[in-house]
């Protein structure tokens, strides 16, 4: 009989080699599925951002999160910089006089945000008024968001108008007008971005770029689905980074 220490220890490696000789027929585990990337938690402190417009920056018809301010702040979170999610000022139909106007009803006095954007004009444009009202009534715009930059032109950003003569909605209208006047105001934009030393981001070929795609609208087939917005977010992102670094 053999002694119960050498039992036990017997049946022990016996328990262990059957074991691994499993371990070893299964064969190998499946890898993991790829994660998708998700901005790191907010850091304090964060940089804190407003952002003023219309039915585009509102994403209108798209969800919360595919706005592309919001999906501006996530990027640069990933990127790491610690843009905080936007306080936003904006609604559909707006035109600059419209949106100033709103500012001031608002409440909002701060003058500490460390980035503004700003994208409005299209519905100037829609209603037929002219391209000098525009200017004059965009550049009282760049000055407040200025103000809410503490006086700081250069943690101001602003993005060009869509050009809405591409999508669905404006199938049957003049759409080579329609480009040639958001041209005129987005002319008008960017000289006075360049007077005011305020960077700008132009979006429209985008937009352009849309036609045709169904995937690209919201089901108004007036407004633009995340995926065309993370372009916008994607292009303005570098210039954002290079203005807070």
């Amino acid at each position: 009989m053999l002694p119960l220490f050498y039992t036990a220890c017997s049946r022990g490696l016996l328990a262990i080699f059957a074991s691994l000789a499993f371990a070893c027929s299964a064969g190998p585990e499946p890898a993991p599925a790829p994660v998708a990337p998700v901005a790191p938690p907010m850091t304090n402190p964060s940089i804190s951002y407003l952002a003023l417009g219309d039915s585009y920056t509102i994403g209108e018809g798209a969800a919360p999160a595919d706005r592309w301010p919001v999906q501006l702040a996530v990027l640069a979170r990933t990127q790491g910089l610690p843009l905080a999610e936007p306080d936003i000022i904006a609604r559909t139909g707006w035109t600059t006089a419209e949106l100033q106007a709103a500012i001031a009803a608002s409440g909002n006095r701060r003058t500490d945000y460390g980035l503004v954007s700003l994208l409005i004009g299209v519905n100037n444009q829609y209603r037929g008024q002219s391209v000098a009202l525009y200017r004059t009534e965009f550049r009282q715009l760049l000055a407040t968001a200025v103000g809410y930059a503490g006086g700081q032109a250069g943690h101001v950003v602003v993005l060009s108008i869509p050009d809405w003569g591409q999508t669905p909605f404006a199938q049957g209208r003049d759409q080579a007008q329609i480009a040639r006047e958001i041209d005129q105001f987005n002319a008008a934009a960017q000289q006075e971005c360049q007077a005011a030393g305020i960077a700008f981001v132009p979006i429209t070929d985008f937009t352009r770029g849309a036609a045709g795609e169904a995937s690209q609208f919201t089901t108004d087939g007036l407004h633009y689905t995340g995926s065309q917005m993370r372009q916008w977010a994607t292009r303005a992102l570098p210039i954002v980074q290079g203005l807070l670094k």
